[in-house]
């Protein structure tokens, strides 16, 4: 981000912070190199937070209403809950990059970033069994379908891309592997 200074804001600083977290770990969110790379001063960073543990929870939670609520809240005009349902494992397996769990895990030693990851993981798990429950599945049967989307997605993204990537394809490559969650899930997200 070279050329003039600028005054920055809480979310620029939080932006940054997440883009340094989610490419190197808890350990790239340091505040020198973000100032550097926003061409400003440590000063700026201090105006906006009292230390980088403050940082590091507005990243987070930028995370979460990004990677999250933004989707949840871009399904909501859905109205069939099947039909959410099929396009949110639509959207998150066919992602063309790296989906950010996966990356954030990799800092899940840090009781920051293991506090989100979980509250991330409960919401979204919340969510697939809220839309299930909806289709008219019984609140045990919704709670194991949802975990054996999620278990599905989070090896899709952690375990294959990250090891044999070929093995787990991306954008509309991935939509033959969609298709057979829906079929494994059962009739009621088809």
């Amino acid at each position: 981000m070279a050329g003039a200074k600028r005054r920055l804001s809480p979310q620029d600083w939080a932006e940054a912070a997440l883009a340094a977290l989610i490419e190197g770990g808890v350990a790239a969110v340091a505040v020198e190199p973000l100032a550097t790379w926003l061409n400003t001063t440590k000063g700026s960073f201090y105006w906006h937070y009292a230390d980088r543990g403050a940082l590091l929870d507005a990243a987070l939670a930028l995370w979460e209403a990004q990677e999250t609520e933004a989707v949840i809240a871009g399904l909501a005009g859905i109205e069939d809950p099947a039909d959410r349902l099929h396009l949110l494992f639509e959207l998150v397996l066919t992602l063309p990059d790296e989906d950010s769990v996966a990356r954030l895990v990799r800092s899940a030693d840090d009781v920051r970033v293991a506090a989100a990851l979980e509250r991330v993981t409960r919401r979204r798990l919340d969510y697939v069994i809220e839309q299930l429950s909806a289709c008219g599945l019984p609140a045990h049967e919704a709670q194991v379908r949802a975990s054996v989307a999620y278990a599905t997605y989070v090896g899709w993204w952690w375990q294959l891309r990250q090891i044999v990537p070929d093995a787990a394809p991306s954008g509309t490559a991935a939509l033959p592997h969609v298709a057979l969650l829906h079929q494994l899930l059962g009739p009621v997200t088809q």
